[in-house]
């Protein structure tokens, strides 16, 4: 990883959208800071396209799409669950948030129940780990608590990626949660699939104008396919686990180092 200080100015100069993880890159202490909100807004401001991804659930993202007057993320889209479903905007005569899934209704319905029976053998095989505490707004796949309020070894987070796998599951970790899915879901999968959605444009003949920032295990197919990836601060926690690591780190964490990279964007346009 290289500073972000060596991040070319003509390199930044085409960009014209940006992905970005959530707990952990835009957030704090598990909220969103208030240079952080500010800097979406001035990437929006300056015209890109702005789209979180993450692996919160679909029921938690609504609210920063459509709460008070005051209180939305000026964003163009919300990816949740790893990218197997989003938030998008309606039509400016339909203001209206539209929610739009890569599975069907029969699909997840079968797999919701696959995953009550998972959830289950979880809790009776690996004592002390619980679903996240978001579980209710999930959909599409199970996230378990290691780091956010609860804490757990490694050795207990491989424990319960080994029974999910057993089990046929997709899984992933991030900074905070350990998560399964049936599906071939992954933040690059789900990027590609809203760009594609939301523009109808191809993201992966067109990624000199895009860059993507994350922090932890979970955004490693992004870092392994962005042209422009940026890693906050707080990545170095994790990097002697990831096999692909971000092209540029920032020197400050979490938040901070989000604006850290707008500022690096727009003062390259």
């Amino acid at each position: 990883m290289q500073p972000l200080t060596q991040w070319p100015a003509l390199a930044r100069a085409p960009l014209q959208g940006i992905l970005t993880d959530i707990d952990d890159t835009l957030t704090t202490e598990g909220a969103i800071t208030s240079d952080a909100l500010q800097a979406l807004a001035d990437l929006k401001a300056a015209g890109l396209v702005v789209i979180p991804i993450t692996g919160r659930p679909i029921g938690w993202c609504e609210p920063f799409m459509a709460g008070p007057a005051g209180s939305t993320w000026p964003v163009d889209a919300m990816v949740a669950e790893n990218g197997a479903v989003a938030f998008t905007r309606g039509s400016a005569s339909q203001p209206t948030l539209v929610k739009r899934y890569q599975q069907d209704a029969a699909t997840r319905s079968s797999n919701q129940a696959r995953m009550r029976e998972i959830a289950a053998q979880v809790a009776a095989e690996v004592p002390g780990v619980a679903l996240s505490r978001d579980s209710a707004g999930r959909e599409t796949d199970l996230a378990f608590d290691y780091a956010e309020f609860d804490r757990h070894a490694p050795e207990t987070v491989q424990r319960v990626l080994a029974l999910l796998q057993r089990e046929g599951m997709q899984t992933t970790v991030s900074s905070i949660h350990i998560h399964g899915c049936f599906g071939d879901f992954n933040k690059w999968q789900g990027a590609n699939w809203i760009v594609r959605e939301l523009l109808g444009r191809d993201l992966a003949q067109e990624l000199d104008r895009w860059v993507f920032v994350g922090d932890s295990g979970n955004d490693q197919a992004m870092f392994q396919h962005f042209t422009h990836s940026v890693g906050v601060a707080n990545i170095a926690r994790f990097v002697p686990q990831l096999t692909h690591l971000p092209r540029y780190v920032t020197q400050s964490e979490r938040g901070a180092g989000f604006a850290e990279v707008a500022r690096a964007i727009l003062a390259g346009r």
